[in-house]
């Protein structure tokens, strides 16, 4: 009986072992992609700031010319 429940205490701490690595992996696996999640957070958020700044940049562009368009429309009227 002794050797029996040696036989399955040994199982048992084999299969622990083996879920031990199998957490492991996914636990690095898991964490190598949340460090590319990020990576590509990061590169989206300043690519939408540089065309934040394109567009404030159009935005000023076409308000001139608008501005000019109208104060010239004034001047011949």
């Amino acid at each position: 009986m002794l050797e029996a429940s040696l036989s399955q205490l040994e199982k048992l701490v084999g299969d622990l072992v083996q879920q031990n690595q199998d957490l492991q992996n996914t636990n690095a696996q898991l964490a190598e992609e949340l460090k590319q999640a990020r990576d590509d957070n990061d590169s989206l958020q300043l690519s939408l700031l540089e065309q934040e700044e394109k567009q404030g940049a159009t935005a000023a562009r076409i308000q001139a010319l608008v501005d000019r368009a109208t104060s010239v429309s004034a001047v011949s009227a």
